[in-house]
């Protein structure tokens, strides 16, 4: 056990930066708080068990109190005790009896032992949260840890890809490594796992250029999950929003450079990395909740609480608590940790969870936030891939397409109507034409771009694209709440069997269902992310809300069959097609006007008889069949000049009987090359048989097929 520091070699440091910060001769301490009476630091020995001293913080610049000890070094274990009024009613819920996390602690030590004394107040007292309880917490606390962060990164550099060209792949860092034969089994389910060769290369083999981490700042397991048996495999529940979870590690005391080893391997093969992150909520709950970090540290500042009951919270979030990004202080923090993961972590970009809380000030969803002019001004944030989720519960929190320039969104109205399609809704034509197009209808504004639409099929929240196709109801059983937790809603059909069959033909349409909408999907303009699983067919068996599954439900199994080689040979053919023309991932909104430069409309739709649609076709609730065309030769950016791309033709069927679709014509065409027809279980490169314009092709019930345009001799493209 090393020795005590001497309390009187403390000096006064500085109030900036926030956090503890290794300067080489010693470590300066800085913690916010405008409401807070006294801080003591409180340094515990490497295990976190045993308190050794507290020394309560000498100087208050700014709202921050701070100090700095020449004696502390990288290793160095501590937390905080901070005292101050402790008034609900007011706001306010200081406890110096409860020992609090960093806020800007870059390591952590131990884990949380759920435990009432935890809590500020104390439970089954009959003045509930108003009461205040004295015992210590410190025994049931993790702790903060300073961290050297030097770090050899040798050549490493950001791979940088273009909006157009990027694919996501949204997958979890323990799940996609888990049972996976090729990684050393002391290696699964760790950041160490997902920088793994193999996996590594299947990624890549995809088409994908950015990997999108479920949450992997330091977070908690509730409490009333442990109870059960369970535990949040998801990470949807922070109190750290600079130190990586150390769950994730093969060895956990290096979690931190095991993160930057993973980074460093991702960007060599050419993939990015994004990371979700959870700013809108902590892991502390409402007014009953525990006092572990933000609540101790200055309730009032880091929490959104009710104008006229502050001693209630704001819960637009449905977590218990939102955090207050409208505070100056508050704000910094967040974009203190973004710039931090960029900087020191060299992350590619973020994907913001309940994105909408971020935006919000006190009057609610404001496209002008605090926090977007931050990012969209910040030299660092400016240059990395910024997703919102563009929704929240509180009202008017949903927000798709509203976000400021230069962000990308998810766009469930994407995915909520190619499922619809697909599973044979009727008066979809139209919506589905939007999302095909880019959802020009919802970003086409600001000179916003087709990729700030994420479009997605599936995702970490909900069934998984083959369990979409197998089953009509959620089977949540395993989460312990009888069922009723998780979407209701879910646009899936499991054509005769709920769940796995040996029915050759029910399988057969399910996996020429799976293929029609990862078309749709990677054939759309906008961004595609693609769900880690769903190249190969994977299954939660039938649960659509896994977030407390840490098992064989939500980890990938890697010992496909036969079924899912198929699926991934058709994935990457996807792929392939998609970066062999740049018409799928333009720069620019196509539009079905007359473009004088190039003389062509850069899109059209046509229905079987191979004429244009008109707008009866499209508001027609039967419209299941029709055809979109993108015209290479469409100018392709503000210059006005013809492009030079090929003309790409995508056929439609979403009926359950053939249609027999005559080939439209084009100018200076003489045929169609097929490229893609769904119908087809396996398809090389090589069979692209031709046909002639005016040629009536029976495209099979449920299917979609992609042509391209063969020119006269002599002509572009």
């Amino acid at each position: 056990m090393p020795p005590a520091i001497n309390q009187s070699r403390i000096t006064e440091g500085r109030a900036n930066p926030l956090g503890a910060t290794w300067t080489g001769l010693g470590v300066n301490f800085a913690l916010f708080s405008a409401n807070a009476t006294k801080v003591e630091l409180c340094l515990f020995d490497n295990s976190g068990e045993t308190e050794l001293e507290r020394i309560e913080l000498p100087e208050y610049t700014n709202e921050v109190f701070h100090g700095f000890l020449p004696d502390a070094r990288p290793g160095t274990v501590y937390a905080y005790r901070v005292h101050g009024p402790y008034e609900p009613e007011q706001g306010h819920r200081f406890n110096p009896n409860k020992l609090v996390l960093d806020p800007y602690a870059l390591s952590h030590v131990g884990e949380f032992k759920w435990d009432h004394a935890l809590f500020g107040y104390t439970i089954g007292h009959k003045d509930e949260d108003l009461s205040f309880d004295e015992r210590d917490s410190a025994a049931f606390m993790p702790k903060c840890r300073v961290v050297d962060p030097a770090f050899t990164w040798g050549n490493d550099r950001r791979p940088r890809i273009p909006w157009e060209r990027t694919i996501v792949y949204e997958t979890h860092v323990k799940g996609v490594t888990k049972r996976h034969p090729l990684v050393p089994e002391d290696a699964r389910g760790t950041y160490a796992g997902l920088a793994n060769h193999e996996v590594i290369k299947h990624i890549k083999s995809l088409g994908v250029t950015a990997v999108e981490l479920l949450p992997i700042h330091f977070f908690v397991n509730d409490d009333y999950l442990l109870d059960k048996g369970l535990v949040n495999y998801w990470g949807y529940n922070s109190i750290g929003f600079f130190g990586p979870a150390r769950r994730y590690a093969r060895n956990q005391d290096f979690a931190f450079a095991e993160f930057k080893e993973m980074v460093a391997r991702l960007h060599d093969a050419g993939l990015e990395v994004i990371m979700d992150v959870v700013y809108n909520h902590t892991a502390e709950g409402n007014e009953r909740g525990a006092t572990l970090s933000f609540k101790g540290i200055d309730n009032a500042s880091y929490y959104r609480l009710l104008p006229d009951q502050k001693r209630y919270y704001i819960n637009d979030t449905g977590t218990g608590n939102t955090v207050n990004l409208s505070h100056p202080r508050v704000l910094q923090m967040v974009t203190d940790s973004l710039r931090y993961w960029v900087n020191e972590m060299h992350v590619d970009g973020f994907r913001f969870d309940l994105g909408t809380i971020l935006a919000r000030e006190p009057h609610g969803f404001d496209e002008q936030s605090a926090f977007l002019k931050a990012c969209n001004q910040d030299p660092v944030l400016a240059d990395v891939k910024l997703i919102a989720e563009p929704w929240d519960i509180g009202p008017g929190g949903y927000q798709v397409g509203n976000f400021a320039p230069g962000w990308a969104e998810w766009n469930d109205k994407f995915r909520d109507t190619v499922r619809g399609f697909w599973v044979g809704e009727e008066g979809k034509a139209a919506d589905l034409g939007n999302r095909l197009s880019g959802s020009a209808d919802l970003f086409n504004h600001h000179g916003r771009r087709p990729w700030a639409s994420v479009n997605f099929l599936a995702a970490h929240d909900g069934f998984t694209l083959n369990d979409l196709v197998s089953y009509n109801e959620k089977h949540n059983e395993a989460n312990g709440e009888e069922n009723r937790d998780g979407h209701s809603h879910n646009l899936s059909f499991n054509y005769g069997v709920e769940g796995p069959t040996d029915d050759p033909e029910i399988n057969a349409v399910r996996e020429r269902q799976i293929r029609n909408m990862l078309g749709t999907l990677y054939l759309s303009q906008g961004t595609p992310m693609l769900l880690a699983g769903d190249e190969f067919g994977r299954s939660q068996d039938g649960n659509n809300n896994a977030y407390c599954q840490d098992n064989e439900i939500s980890w990938l199994n890697w010992d496909w069959q036969d079924k899912g080689d198929r699926l991934v040979a058709f994935t990457r053919r996807l792929a392939d097609l998609r970066n062999r023309f740049p018409v799928l991932r333009r720069g620019r909104f196509l539009s079905g006007e007359f473009h004088e430069a190039s003389e062509v409309k850069g899109l059209s739709w046509y229905k079987p008889s191979g004429e244009e649609m008109e707008a009866a076709d499209w508001e027609d609730p039967n419209t299941r069949c029709f055809a979109r065309m993108l015209d290479g030769r469409a100018q392709e950016s503000g210059i006005r000049r013809p492009g030079h791309d090929a003309t790409l033709l995508l056929i439609l069927n979403a009926y359950h009987e053939a249609v027999e679709f005559t080939l439209p014509e084009c100018p200076d065409g003489r045929g169609w090359v097929r490229l893609l027809d769904t119908n087809l279980a396996e398809q090389e490169d090589e069979d692209e048989p031709e046909f002639r314009i005016g040629d009536s092709y029976t495209v099979t019930g449920r299917s979609l097929l992609l042509f391209t345009l063969k020119r006269q001799r002599g002509k572009r493209g």
